[in-house]
């Protein structure tokens, strides 16, 4: 029980700071709603929550997160679409006006679709969902086939990325947003190692504090 102690622990800190030193947080989301203007689709991965890298506050962000931060491509079908769903709600309801595509190093999922089919199926689930990325790491193997393993998966985490800014794309109520200047779409990429912060600008990632920011 000590290791959820320590949950506990962080809970009451999070009370005492949001509902007793600064109350005037929570009334204002209780009383209007909220109203985040960022859509962050971000890994699962437990070293990597956007909150915490970029500092928000509560309801400063809306976060989805998956494996490898994924998007698939626009299905509307009768099966069960998770992230799309949370998409579509962040765009169509809270009208958010970016949508961050947040990578980072070090990515498991990344790195599972890397190495290829796994035959014994140990991932019945995370195999078939990384299949979303499979352009990139055909693209990675073509043009990179002669780097080491780690060099590959760092250079595919981030075409990963360019992956998922594609597939946002597919979705008519993202396009129609984007394309009436209503909607900014942005891929991000945290290295755990460094702690640098990188955004992708034309072909490149930059560190983020030198992209050429739009004033809207």
């Amino acid at each position: 029980m000590q290791e959820i102690k320590k949950l506990i622990d962080g809970y009451q800190r999070f009370h005492r700071k949001y509902f007793e030193e600064q109350p005037d947080v929570y009334e204002s989301l209780f009383e209007q709603g909220q109203s985040p203007k960022f859509l962050v689709i971000s890994c699962c991965d437990s070293r990597v929550h956007p909150a915490q890298v970029m500092d928000t506050v509560p309801g400063d962000i809306f976060v989805i997160r998956n494996v490898a931060n994924l998007v698939p491509i626009n299905e509307p079908d009768d099966k069960l679409h998770g992230t799309s769903a949370a998409m579509e709600f962040a765009v169509k309801h809270l009208e958010v006006k970016h949508i961050i595509v947040f990578g980072h190093s070090q990515c498991g999922g990344i790195k599972s679709l890397m190495e290829g089919d796994h035959l014994d199926h140990k991932y019945v689930f995370i195999d078939p969902w990384m299949e979303i990325a499979r352009s990139a790491r055909n693209k990675i193997l073509l043009e990179h086939g002669d780097k080491e393993f780690s060099e590959q998966c760092a250079l595919c985490e981030k075409a990963s990325i360019e992956t998922s800014l594609y597939n946002l794309m597919t979705f008519p109520w993202i396009k129609d947003r984007y394309d009436e200047g209503k909607l900014f779409i942005h891929g991000w990429y945290f290295d755990i190692d460094t702690g640098s912060l990188l955004g992708k600008q034309g072909e490149k990632f930059i560190p983020v504090k030198d992209l050429a920011i739009s004033s809207k």
